[in-house]
């Protein structure tokens, strides 16, 4: 059994986080103490490292949740779990997409102050300031 800090640090996390995800209901309750004190055990960390690892792959808390309640029940099929992937594969891309394009305003934005002046001439300043047809 562990206390909080040992967890978080365990998993390379903040207590809060740990906090957080045990509010969410992403993480099971604890044990206590009788001092009250949370106690948890190997079954919390793994959890909340499968979580962490979720959270690198950017999934939202109610993905992780749906993926969670799959982990939890092994006997049922996966094939909502492949189509959850692809689900999140289709947001990666359409946010790549999204990316290029800010990046291609950067660029165009940056190539307008090619060189330094006052920042009432600045050419990014007044682009910036200038509304954007949609």
């Amino acid at each position: 059994m562990m206390r909080i800090g040992e967890l978080a640090k365990r998993a390379d996390c903040l207590v809060q986080t740990v906090r957080f995800y045990e509010g969410e209901g992403l993480l099971l309750q604890p044990a206590r103490s009788e001092g009250n004190f949370r106690l948890y055990d190997d079954s919390h960390l793994e959890r909340l490292l499968f979580i962490r690892r979720c959270r690198a792959k950017d999934m939202t808390l109610d993905e992780i949740r749906q993926l969670l309640s799959f982990r939890d029940r092994p006997e049922r099929d996966c094939g909502e779990v492949n189509e959850l992937v692809d689900a999140h594969i289709a947001q990666v891309r359409a946010k790549i997409r999204d990316l290029q394009e800010l990046k291609r305003q950067l660029s165009e934005l940056r190539h307008s102050c090619a060189s330094s002046r006052s920042a009432k001439d600045c050419g990014i300043l007044n682009g910036l300031a200038q509304r954007q047809s949609a």
